[in-house]
């Protein structure tokens, strides 16, 4: 079963996984002109992209853990999905400097300051930008594997900062943002207990 999937997986370009992560944005882009977001689109508009964005950022975190138990290689999806995600963001913190704050740049400084869920927010958009620079093949030979590899670990506190984005953001307590940070956080725990006990069991 296993080497059916992998198989199938195998025959999917990758420009495909590009291809079905443009049908959130578009979908989000005709309710917006058809009036389907509710009485406050904007809003609807910059969630939208930024859950969209949370969502290809996990699923990236996810496809290591996947081959490890499961035996299925979606390594070669692994920098779509992350490019998804960074692009999904950008939107999303487009929509919010131009709609909904109106490049009102006192507000927005402000905001970014003393509003919590903003600060972490804009942290966990930051350090995505020298891993979106950097996700190209040339990056990589030009600062070598090790230090790549270290650099891009920046994604586990950015997708982190992220889901505690998203909970924050939300006035009540709804399932999705729970299980959004709940699912990151056993992810990020499967990448980083095993080389703690690595490191211990060197000492």
């Amino acid at each position: 079963m296993r080497a059916a999937i992998n198989t199938i997986f195998r025959q999917v370009p990758v420009w495909a996984v590009w291809l079905a992560g443009a049908v959130p944005v578009l979908w989000l882009t005709w309710l917006l002109v058809s009036g389907g977001l509710g009485a406050d689109p904007v809003k609807r508009l910059e969630h939208g992209l930024g859950e969209w964005g949370l969502y290809f950022l996990i699923a990236s975190l996810a496809v290591t853990p996947v081959l490890r138990l499961g035996r299925i290689n979606l390594m070669r999806f692994r920098r779509a999905l992350g490019l998804l995600g960074f692009v999904y963001i950008c939107l999303h913190v487009a929509v919010w400097l131009v709609l909904d704050i109106q490049l009102r740049w006192e507000e927005i400084w402000r905001d970014i300051l003393k509003r919590p869920y903003v600060t972490v927010g804009m942290a966990g958009f930051a350090l995505l930008i020298p891993l979106a620079w950097t996700s190209r093949d040339s990056a990589l030979r030009r600062m070598g594997a090790v230090r790549w590899n270290r650099l891009h670990r920046l994604a586990y506190p950015a997708i982190l900062l992220g889901s505690l984005h998203y909970l924050m953001l939300v006035k009540a307590w709804p399932p999705g943002p729970i299980l959004c940070l709940g699912l990151v956080l056993g992810l990020l725990a499967f990448r980083i207990l095993p080389r703690f006990h690595r490191l211990a069991g060197a000492r």
